[in-house]
């Protein structure tokens, strides 16, 4: 039963009881009354009277008791809803409140109240992990700046062209770092506006954009698909199918390596999918490419291996825009990874068209 019925039938049953004692005290007078055991004015003054004001002392002594009994029974599940809620403000997150019995109105909150706990422990987590690893990952082109600046301040007979090349290279990888997480920051505030957008658009330029890197690696980009309407940030879009471009290049082959493009349109989706030949991965490594700073192996630390947050701003885009993304290693190598996003309201897209 709900919390809500439960307290209806409470309340009913309490008033019946009420109502029976006083038929019941009602009917013994009258009885009385009507045998005519005593004059009808004396019953009423003398013995009926307070009689009624006995009963009635009773049933509201009776009330308070049984009330609160039966309050503190039914909102027990809220009080300890309320401990937990304590818990959290005070910092724990690992408290569960794991309510048993059946589903009603506070089960049903103890378990969204469970629900949440989890994602906010995860999130936190989550960032904490995040922090460290930014917090390394910018420590390291900072280190080896100082290394380098040591080395000439030690040896005045350095070549310096070549410190300044090695300094240029570490200062444009900590530039980068910053950019990547600036975008991931700005993805997650969800601070965008939201426009139709043509997917193979952002294809052509992505791919435009990439080729050079592509031709340098050996690398063949295919590209096909007709006009694919998404909505939301053309930049932020744009990001994401680079980065995707951009990856699926970088973990390829050592040559003669290829990358497949394509955009298409489901009912209500749109769909853009990239694959890429490459050594064969396992699932379970293919699984965590998405966390911040992963990379998939030591392979593809090189001049253009990225700062490790390619496909994690993937990822991030793809949720504010409440789409879906889907990794899977390709059985020859490789990956195949395939992005759904929303489409458009028909009336948009005959506008934007």
């Amino acid at each position: 039963m709900s919390v809500r019925l439960k307290f209806t039938l409470s309340y009913a049953g309490f008033l019946i009881l009420a109502g029976a004692l006083l038929l019941v005290a009602v009917w013994v007078f009258l009885r009385r009354i009507i045998a005519g055991l005593v004059p009808k004015r004396f019953i009423l003054l003398h013995d009926f009277a307070p009689a009624m004001g006995t009963v009635l002392v009773f049933m509201l002594v009776f009330g308070l008791l049984g009330g609160w009994i039966l309050a503190g029974r039914m909102l027990a599940p809220l009080a300890r809803i309320t401990d937990a809620t304590r818990m959290a403000a005070d910092g724990s997150l690992s408290h569960r409140i794991q309510l048993e019995g059946r589903k009603d109105e506070f089960r049903e909150l103890a378990d969204a109240f469970d629900a949440m706990l989890a994602r906010l422990e995860a999130h936190v987590a989550e960032q904490q992990r995040f922090a460290a690893n930014a917090s390394h990952e910018l420590r390291t082109p900072l280190a080896i700046s100082q290394a380098l600046l040591d080395v000439a301040r030690h040896d005045p007979t350095h070549d310096h062209g070549e410190l300044v090349g090695r300094l240029r290279a570490v200062n444009a990888q900590a530039i980068d770092l910053t950019e990547a997480l600036l975008v991931l920051s700005r993805a997650d505030q969800r601070s965008f506006t939201r426009e139709p957008v043509d997917l193979s658009l952002l294809v052509e330029e992505a791919v435009e954009t990439l080729l050079p890197l592509a031709e340098k690696r050996g690398v063949t980009i295919d590209a096909s698909g007709d006009i694919t309407p998404a909505i939301g940030s053309q930049a932020l879009l744009l990001q994401m199918t680079t980065n995707l471009v951009h990856n699926a290049i970088v973990h390829n082959l050592p040559e003669r390596g290829t990358v497949w493009v394509k955009t298409s349109v489901r009912p209500e989706t749109a769909v853009l999918t990239v694959e890429s030949s490459g050594e064969k991965l396992s699932s379970q490594l293919v699984s965590t490419l998405t966390e911040p700073f992963q990379r998939g192996t030591e392979r593809i630390r090189n001049d253009h291996a990225g700062v490790g947050l390619g496909l994690a701003i993937v990822k991030s885009i793809i949720q504010v825009h409440d789409g879906s993304l889907t990794i899977v290693p390709r059985p020859t190598g490789g990956l195949r990874i395939v992005v759904q996003l929303p489409t458009p309201p028909p009336h948009t897209a005959k506008k934007s068209g």
